[in-house]
């Protein structure tokens, strides 16, 4: 029922497509953690892979690419739990923008995204 934003057709379609794999914890009080989170169900976080071009370099530097999924205009939050010290927006070959520097937040990144907007976030982690 509803349109295909309310009824969650791309989570759903994640869900089968890419199904989560159980992984034995070390200890069964281990604390939930996730390493990445997005504030609006508009945004899916597609990819997180360490950055490609002299990444052998920079094993502290990681892209994460993100793409607005419902045709709309909205501002996200992508918050992260790794220690990141500097983030900037990058073109599709991971080059970093001009004008492209991220502010580091208390809730995280703010990212804007027009209908279908795919962006790509140059992430440098402290080592």
């Amino acid at each position: 029922a509803g349109s295909f934003q309310e009824a969650g057709v791309i989570q759903q379609a994640y869900n089968l497509n890419f199904p989560l794999h159980v992984v034995p914890a070390s200890c069964a009080q281990c604390p939930a953690w996730s390493a990445f989170s997005v504030s609006s169900p508009a945004i899916v976080l597609e990819t997180v892979k360490q950055a490609g071009a002299g990444a052998e370099d920079r094993p502290e530097a990681l892209v994460v690419r993100l793409y607005e999924a419902h045709g709309s205009t909205v501002t996200a939050w992508l918050h992260t739990s790794l220690p990141v010290k500097e983030a900037m927006l990058c073109d599709l070959l991971e080059r970093p923008l001009a004008q492209g520097r991220l502010r580091l937040e208390q809730r995280g990144l703010r990212l804007s995204f027009r209908p279908f907007r795919v962006l790509s976030v140059l992430l440098l982690r402290s080592c």
